[in-house]
C-alpha cells in the first residue's frame, strides 16, 4: 500500500499527476509492503529558504530530502516503534529548477520529474553520493528504476 501525501505549493503547469508520482513511488519502493512518504512540490523562494536553513546553501535546490528519524520512546511506551517504519520521510522538490534543469539538459520534463522523485526517495532509504562507490550504486539503482518506468537512463548525455 502507498499513502503519498502531496502538497503543491507552486504555479507550475507542468508538474506530474498523482497517479504518476504514486507509480513513481511504487516502483522506486517495491520491496516495500507498505510505504508512506510526504512529497511538497514548491516554488523557488521556498526552496531557497529551505535549503539555507538545513543544508546551508544559498539557493533553490531540485529535491531535498528529510529523511524520518523515528522518536525516541521510553522503554514503558504505549506508543509501539512499530507504527512508523513505514513513514519514510517527505521530500521537497522545486518545479522551477526540475523545469529548468530538464530544458538545459535536453531532457524529457517527466522523465526528470521522475528521476528527482526516484533520486529522493532513495534518499530517504538510506542511499547517498557523497562517495563515489555510494554514487555509483545509488546511480545504478536509479537507471534500473527509471528503466523499468520506461524512461532513459539519466545520466546518459543528451
Amino acid at each position: 500500500m502507498i499513502d503519498l501525501q502531496l502538497q503543491f505549493a507552486s504555479q507550475s503547469k507542468n508538474i506530474p499527476d498523482s497517479k504518476r508520482m504514486e507509480d513513481w513511488v511504487r516502483q522506486t519502493c517495491s520491496d516495500r509492503d507498505q510505504v508512506s512518504v510526504g512529497i511538497r512540490i514548491v516554488d523557488e523562494q521556498e526552496s531557497a529558504e529551505l535549503n539555507q536553513q538545513y543544508r546551508h546553501k544559498q539557493g533553490a535546490t531540485n529535491v531535498l530530502s528529510f529523511p524520518f528519524e523515528s522518536p525516541h520512546l521510553p522503554d514503558d511506551s504505549e506508543e509501539d516503534e512499530d507504527n512508523f517504519e513505514d513513514f519514510l520521510g517527505d521530500l521537497v522538490i522545486c518545479a522551477p529548477v526540475v523545469e529548468n534543469e530538464a530544458e538545459q539538459q535536453g531532457k524529457n520534463v517527466e522523465a526528470h520529474w521522475a528521476h528527482m522523485v526516484v533520486h529522493g526517495l532513495l534518499h530517504l532509504q538510506g542511499y547517498d553520493h557523497l562517495e563515489t562507490v555510494q554514487a555509483e550504486e545509488m546511480e545504478a539503482i536509479e537507471r534500473q528504476i527509471l528503466a523499468g518506468l520506461g524512461f532513459p537512463d539519466p545520466y546518459q548525455e543528451a
